[in-house]
């Protein structure tokens, strides 16, 4: 996708078709960096998991081949239990875990909201008076700062731009103070409500839009790819050697490939060149949210032509975005993670050695437990109530009978054969956050990781290894991710600038160690974060504060 970038950029930001051959620069090369960045780049590669990270590592050829020249972290970990999209990348620029950002998971139940599901979206203002389907997006709910903000208390001249395929991405990123953010809407990029369009947005989407109106032929194959190409039957339809093709008009299909990601960055490049970020007197940051790997996981899965050519594209789409940084001759530095990992779909896992491989059984969900409860104790109905992990007693419950029914509903879920764990919100509030590497986190430290007592359930129900909460496949959605086990935990975290000595670091860290580090690099000082920083110099020097 590096040659759609590259011409969607040149339509957004009206970029000299000269000025966009310039070379990605050599680290080895280069001067060591002595002062602090002028720009920070943060990407988030939606579901790319330490799994798919090592699979590829040694065929990216362009932009992830230049982060790996850096400092490198392959077992990076969020370390939280609910690893899904909006705790993960509210983790990334906060330094915080999901307990303390207030984001337990994509959605939660708020029993006294005026909306008949009671369901809230992570990154919305359900005070709006929208239903779910149709919400208002906001940062209303992430309870802490970001990075970005940080840097505006500390120097109001920074500014911070977030761009993303999700909108959850960009504004759990980009905080509350964002000078600018915008997000795949569908059709277009748009923004939080009261934020006008600037004209780089415009001819943006004006770009985006002509090439979303044209079919898309089939991507190349790569040779590496082509042991993956084999066809798979599943949820009524065959996956596994698709290549990409699409109608003109099919938004829906251009969300969940490689088009995408080449439009966000493509949009991120041109605010890059449109602001002047990195050239004004304090140091800027650019949240860049890459989430066409989660959709063509979801959609697709991981181990099939589909995401071996996603991985190609996305190498070199971050390829022609780092080059293009060069061509703007800014100081930057680069992080690159992901939220959340993810492990391919069950049907072909099954046929790959992984027989123990399982959709959810219908007996495990609240609803199921919750009315067997309610004929049993007396109690109507609803009793339970809950989305994935979290279950809430319904506040229709008599005050009498709550105790009894929470104890009930541990008592058989536990006795669910799929279900690993369950644990009441007393058992987390009275659990010690963990201090120990995140690989060594038992059950209850990585649930409590993500829990947080105004918004958790009433009981956090952990499903066992290779149970996944998809209960039937279908079109759009054939694997998913959000378990409390390392292959949705375990992340890459690549730190990249010009002139610093690469190294790799095989131990585990985390996510929230990411900001604390960043921070160091521009000097500002922050304290009170779950993370730490990480040492970036590869000799005796150390790029963290002393103490």
């Amino acid at each position: 996708m590096k040659s759609l970038l590259l011409a969607l950029l040149a339509t957004a930001a009206a970029v000299p078709a000269t000025a966009q051959t310039a070379a990605p620069v050599s680290s080895a090369t280069a001067a060591a960096p002595r002062t602090p960045p002028k720009l920070i780049v943060a990407i988030s590669v939606d579901q790319f998991s330490a799994d798919l990270f090592a699979q590829y590592r040694n065929h990216f050829t362009d932009g992830m081949a230049r982060l790996l020249t850096g400092a490198v972290f392959p077992s990076g970990y969020q370390s939280h239990a609910a690893t899904e999209t909006c705790p993960g990348h509210s983790t990334i620029l906060t330094g915080m875990r999901p307990a303390h950002t207030g984001i337990i998971a994509n959605n939660w139940l708020d029993q006294k909201v005026g909306r008949a599901d009671k369901t809230v979206y992570c990154a919305e203002d359900e005070r709006a008076g929208d239903d779910h389907e149709h919400y208002t997006p906001s940062d209303l709910h992430l309870k802490v700062p970001t990075l970005g903000d940080m840097m505006k208390r500390a120097d109001p001249r920074s500014r911070v731009v977030a761009v993303a395929g999700k909108d959850r991405a960009a504004i759990m990123m980009g905080g509350h103070t964002t000078d600018q953010v915008w997000f795949w809407g569908g059709q277009k990029f748009i923004s939080l409500a009261g934020r006008q369009e600037p004209a780089v947005v415009t001819r943006a989407n004006a770009a985006v839009g002509a090439l979303l109106a044209q079919p898309q032929e089939a991507l190349p194959l790569p040779g590496y790819c082509k042991t993956l190409s084999r066809p798979i039957a599943v949820g009524g339809q065959t996956l596994g050697t698709g290549r990409f093709e699409r109608a003109a008009g099919d938004a829906k299909a251009f969300r969940a490939s490689p088009a995408l990601d080449g439009a966000v960055f493509a949009l991120a490049a041109a605010m890059i060149e449109d602001m002047k970020l990195g050239h004004g007197p304090a140091t800027d940051l650019i949240a860049v949210g890459a989430s066409a790997t989660d959709y063509v996981g979801h959609s697709l899965g991981t181990q099939g032509s589909e995401m071996c050519i996603q991985m190609a594209q996305l190498d070199e789409s971050i390829g022609g975005f780092l080059a293009e940084l060069d061509r703007t001759g800014i100081d930057y530095e680069v992080v690159l993670t992901a939220d959340h990992g993810a492990h391919d779909m069950t049907e072909r896992q099954q046929q790959r050695a992984m027989p123990m491989e399982q959709h959810v059984a219908p007996e495990t969900s609240a609803t199921t437990i919750g009315a067997a409860i309610g004929r049993d104790l007396g109690v109507a109905g609803p009793v339970l109530l809950g989305p994935e992990g979290d279950v809430y007693v319904a506040e229709s419950v008599p005050a009498a009978k709550r105790a009894q029914v929470l104890a009930e509903a541990k008592k058989r879920f536990l006795a669910q054969p799929q279900v690993a764990a369950a644990f009441t919100r007393d058992e987390l509030a009275a659990t010690r956050m963990a201090t120990t590497p995140p690989e060594t986190w038992t059950l209850i430290e990585r649930a409590r990781a993500s829990f947080d007592p105004e918004r958790s359930g009433d009981l956090t129900v952990l499903l066992r290894p290779r149970v996944t909460t998809i209960k039937a496949p279908g079109p759009g959605y054939v694997e998913t991710h959000g378990s409390p086990w390392d292959y949705d935990r375990r992340v890459p975290i690549l730190f990249w600038r010009k002139g610093m000595a690469g190294f790799e670091q095989p131990l585990s860290v985390e996510t929230v160690d990411i900001a604390p580090t960043l921070a160091a690099t521009i000097g500002l000082p922050v304290s009170g974060l779950d993370g730490r920083c990480l040492d970036l110099d590869a000799g005796a020097g150390d790029t963290c504060p002393a103490g």
